[in-house]
């Protein structure tokens, strides 16, 4: 008789799969290279990523750098298969230069984008212009100065939802009269004028420098420019000079309203904005979105806006037209694509550009709303302002170089 025993399980043989760290040192040791990188590709569940060429745009640009520097708007145009090497220096300084070499140039304004036009044109090499957004210029200051303008009736607020204004309307005919030592009706030497504790009945402000607008460097930057001739036009009856002639005697007439200039305008808009800059310029000419761009910023940070800074809109007002000017086919599809694109539009308008749409118009209501959903003022402009022209483009670089003592730098092409 047999004893009983427990049944036992057949023994089982159990395959463990390696590491799959394991794998990829046991695969390189045994495959050549080329299949390494395919099976390392297939492991990290890359392969299926397009293979995109990234095309490198070299680039001068001024103030309006400041949309191509902005990491979004690089993930964005590297999506899209660029890069764009920027070299910075002021508009009229791109115009006057050697610009071989490069694919695009971004001057501020339309004075200088003319300039380069008409030399491409001249060589029998045209270029492609692309509009993708506008920017005026305005005069930034802080509250206190504004309010002591204000109480001298050289500037008005602008309505808004209640509050302290963050925009004033600038009388660009009484601002300029206080420097030329005008001041209600009353004549003093022209070559004296006012200064601010001499027009702050309140004590507001504890300064006693000149009332003037501080530029840039009226030789290479757009906004001096386009400031000068603005200055120009108020000063010759709201009208543009029309002979050399005019323009010269114009121009050394109002030299000494804009003799105080400085860096370029993306300096000048951060001096602005530091917080020593209060006491370092009272009033400075920068662009639009700039200060909005500031604002924005500041709201999305600390949850309110910054209700120091605001700005003075010039009563006689230009709009300026930045132009990105294609020179070669790659910077031809670069100027395209952010004419067009509708993420790198939108994300001008948050960098406070006025985005145009694809007619070419200005998408006003589009900055509004999108600045009013962020409970962020919206600056108005009146029916009743006055539209700047501009001189020629020749008499206007004729006053610039009078009024700027520029050196010449045309033989640097």
């Amino acid at each position: 008789m047999t004893a009983n025993r427990p049944a036992t399980e057949e023994p089982r043989l159990t395959v463990t799969k390696p590491p799959r760290r394991r794998l990829r040192r046991t695969l390189a040791l045994a495959l050549p290279v080329p299949v390494i990188g395919l099976v390392l590709l297939m492991t990290s569940g890359n392969l299926l990523l397009p293979l995109r060429q990234v095309v490198t745009i070299e680039a001068k640009m001024a103030s309006k750098r400041d949309f191509f520097q902005d990491p979004v708007v690089e993930r964005l145009l590297m999506k899209h298969g660029f890069r764009v090497h920027i070299t910075n220096m002021g508009s009229r300084e791109i115009a006057k230069q050697d610009y071989e070499g490069y694919d695009v140039v971004f001057p501020s304004g339309q004075p200088a984008a003319d300039l380069i036009s008409r030399e491409r044109a001249r060589a029998n090499r045209p270029v492609l212009l692309y509009r993708p957004f506008v920017s005026p210029i305005v005069l930034a200051t802080y509250r206190d100065y504004a309010e002591v303008l204000t109480a001298e009736g050289v500037a008005k607020r602008q309505q808004g939802s209640g509050g302290w204004p963050m925009y004033y309307t600038l009388d660009m005919r009484k601002f300029l009269d206080l420097a030329h030592g005008r001041r209600k009706g009353a004549q003093r030497d022209a070559r004296d004028g006012y200064r601010w504790d001499e027009i702050d009945r309140n004590d507001l402000v504890h300064n006693g420098n000149k009332i003037l607008a501080q530029t840039s460097d009226i030789c290479e930057s757009n906004s001096a420019g386009t400031y000068l001739g603005l200055v120009a036009f108020v000063e010759h009856g709201n009208d543009a000079p029309d002979s050399e002639a005019e323009a010269q005697q114009l121009a050394r007439k109002i030299k000494p309203l804009l003799v105080e200039q400085g860096p370029p305008s993306a300096e000048r808009a951060e001096t602005y904005l530091s917080p020593d800059g209060h006491s370092i310029a009272p009033i400075s000419v920068i662009y639009e979105h700039q200060f909005l761009a500031h604002q924005i910023r500041h709201q999305a940070e600390q949850g309110t806006t910054d209700d120091e800074r605001v700005l003075l809109y010039p009563s006689t007002r230009f709009v300026t037209e930045p132009q990105l000017v294609a020179l070669t086919g790659d910077g031809a599809r670069l100027g395209e694509l952010v004419s067009t694109d509708r993420e790198l539009q939108h994300r001008a308008m948050e960098l406070g550009f006025r985005a145009r749409n694809a007619t070419g118009g200005a998408t006003s209501d589009e900055l509004t709303r999108f600045l009013t959903e962020r409970q962020i003022p919206v600056p108005t402009t009146s029916s009743d302002d006055t539209r700047a022209v501009l001189p020629s483009l020749p008499l206007l670089e004729k006053m610039i170089e009078t009024v700027g003592e520029c050196p010449d730098r045309t033989d640097s092409r």
